[in-house]
């Protein structure tokens, strides 16, 4: 049974590497090839993931500028606040100055 076995697997070890020897300019080709869309494929990742970490970069950046616009909301609304009554101060100071004038004019 070995004997036949034998003669049996040889065959296909020549027409391989015959059908490999004409493909040879073929396969280098597709070689090159499919190493250039693997190189294009990686290339593309890459810029995918440097886009995403410009967008969560640019994401956290706007986050902080709202934090800081609200901040600055806060303030503003504190200054309106304390200015408001100085305003007053300033309408009864006009109103008491005015009053004045007019006594001073009776004198």
């Amino acid at each position: 049974g070995v004997g036949t076995m034998m003669p049996g697997e040889t065959p296909p070890a020549p027409v391989g590497t015959a059908a490999a020897g004409g493909a040879c300019a073929n396969c280098g080709v597709l070689q090159q090839n499919i190493d250039e869309y693997v190189a294009a494929l990686i290339a593309l990742k890459q810029k995918m993931i440097d886009g995403d970490r410009l967008l969560t970069e640019y994401q956290q950046k706007c986050t902080d500028i709202l934090s800081e616009i609200s901040a600055l909301r806060c303030q503003v609304e504190k200054m309106l606040q304390k200015i408001l009554p100085l305003e007053k101060c300033q309408e009864e100071l006009g109103s008491l100055k005015a009053e004045l004038e007019e006594k001073k004019v009776c004198l």
